[in-house]
């Protein structure tokens, strides 16, 4: 059997299109439920690249769901227990987006992404060599690239809009954003998220090096977890086996398309440029690989 084709941007005749994000398309369905459907499309620096990553929606969908799941006792997920079908009776629109969908509670998005770094690498690497710290949190001295850090760090950022780039602000200023409460309440289950994924993870022979969490809050307040989490592309996942301080490991997630992009005249912004066959195909099958390894067996 053929493998679907890539999906770079669905159109759902059935249901009225809210927003386009850089990965995601979603949908109204009715004043307490969004569809969300993750796209093949592959953002990288901020900017939408061209080129789908074909499979790359149906394995974020996959592995974010797997991870709410997984993660329910330590936080209510957005995600609604009702059929597809139900929502999009339409079989053609229905194939289009079967697997990579998910029905969801509309909730208040919080205006901070949640950063959690457990290991000395990209922009925290580049921070630590000029400063000795990352995002203004200091480190020991005679940290290495990549080098395991001594606990887990909170680095906030803000959540820029489309082809802006994201800021690293302190937990001060996501006080000031969202209150000492709420602020609190997102790092301390930030910490606690990161710190049993990797646990887990690291048994099936993944490195979880940092990641990024989202959330909203109810009519009541309650703070759930929301949009993905820990996939290959709101993550930096290296593969255990290999991994060496000192230098950049090899990785499951978008940082081969990273690498290749850094070797551009390309100056970061839209357009992007396209990718060449093989490693969109790379990238794909590295994101199957972590899929497979998180969630079978």
């Amino acid at each position: 059997m053929d493998a679907p084709a890539a999906l770079y941007q669905s159109s759902l005749s059935s249901l009225k299109l809210r927003a386009r994000g850089k990965v995601r398309d979603i949908y109204d369905i009715d004043d307490q439920h969004m569809l969300i459907v993750t796209t093949d499309r592959l953002s990288a620096f901020d900017v939408i690249l061209p080129d789908p990553i074909p499979g790359k929606g149906r394995v974020l969908t996959s592995v974010s769901n797997f991870w709410f799941a997984k993660m329910r006792h330590v936080m209510p997920n957005h995600i609604v227990d009702i059929p597809l079908q139900q929502v999009v009776p339409d079989a053609a629109d229905r194939a289009q987006v079967e697997g990579r969908a998910i029905v969801v509670k509309l909730l208040k998005p919080l205006p901070v992404e949640a950063i959690v770094r457990g290991y000395l690498i990209g922009s925290g690497w580049k921070d630590y060599q000029k400063t000795g710290a990352v995002c203004g949190i200091q480190l020991p001295k005679g940290l290495q690239q990549a080098q395991q850090l001594p606990e887990p760090i909170y680095t906030p950022s803000t959540k820029a809009a489309m082809d802006q780039h994201d800021e690293n602000v302190s937990f001060a200023a996501t006080v000031a954003l969202l209150g000492q409460n709420m602020a609190e309440q997102v790092r301390d289950a930030s910490l606690r998220l990161y710190q049993e994924a990797a646990a887990y993870a690291l048994g099936r022979g993944i490195i979880i090096a940092d990641t990024k969490f989202e959330f909203g809050t109810d009519d009541n307040g309650v703070l759930h977890l929301i949009d993905e989490v820990l996939t290959p592309d709101s993550s930096r996942f290296w593969p255990a086996d290999e991994y060496r301080v000192g230098i950049s490991p090899p990785s499951f997630d978008k940082q081969y398309v990273r690498d290749y992009l850094e070797t551009l005249d390309w100056d970061k912004k839209a357009p992007g440029p396209s990718l060449p066959a093989e490693v969109a195909q790379y990238c794909a099958a590295k994101y199957r690989e972590a899929e497979i390894r998180l969630t079978q067996g």
